[in-house]
């Protein structure tokens, strides 16, 4: 099934159960894509793309949930060092809706061994290389991985 179809469904349901906080989440997702959409329009088409338009729309999808995952992660931070922890519950409810739409996430283990794998590939050696070898590691991982966490192998992997 595809993501735009499980957020119709779960969009669906959360209306019919009175789930606010993941119709809440489902419709802020929609809105973003919205806008994503246009502006993806704006630019060129890439005539070396040959994804179907279902594989397009999930991996828009997946780059709007980890901007807003990113977000909520930072903004619950910010309400505990200002204690309102009434703002870090709603915050981490919306955590757990958005974390729902993402792939399993990979493990350290994993992540080292196609870090090592891409560094060898691509003959990478310093630090200067670290740029290339981040995009072809999160192009394998496919949004599997945290990108704090590759940024942070690659780093030490190539020092």
């Amino acid at each position: 099934m595809s993501l735009k179809t499980k957020l119709m469904d779960d969009l669906k349901a959360s209306m019919k159960n009175g789930d606010k906080v993941r119709l809440s989440v489902v419709r802020n997702i929609q809105s973003n894509m919205k806008y994503r959409e246009i502006e993806e329009r704006t630019k060129a088409a890439d005539p070396a793309d040959k994804r179907t338009p279902e594989q397009k729309d999930d991996d828009l999808i997946l780059s709007v949930v980890k901007t807003l995952v990113k977000q909520r992660k930072d903004s619950i931070e910010q309400f505990k060092a200002g204690n309102r922890q009434d703002l870090v519950d709603q915050e981490s409810a919306e955590l757990k809706c958005l974390e729902s739409y993402l792939p399993q996430q990979m493990g350290k283990e994993q992540l080292e061994a196609i870090v090592a794998k891409i560094i060898a590939s691509t003959g990478a050696s310093s630090a200067k290389d670290m740029g290339n070898v981040m995009k072809a590691v999160l192009a394998e991982t496919k949004g599997a991985a945290d990108g704090k966490m590759v940024s942070e192998l690659v780093k030490a992997k190539l020092q």
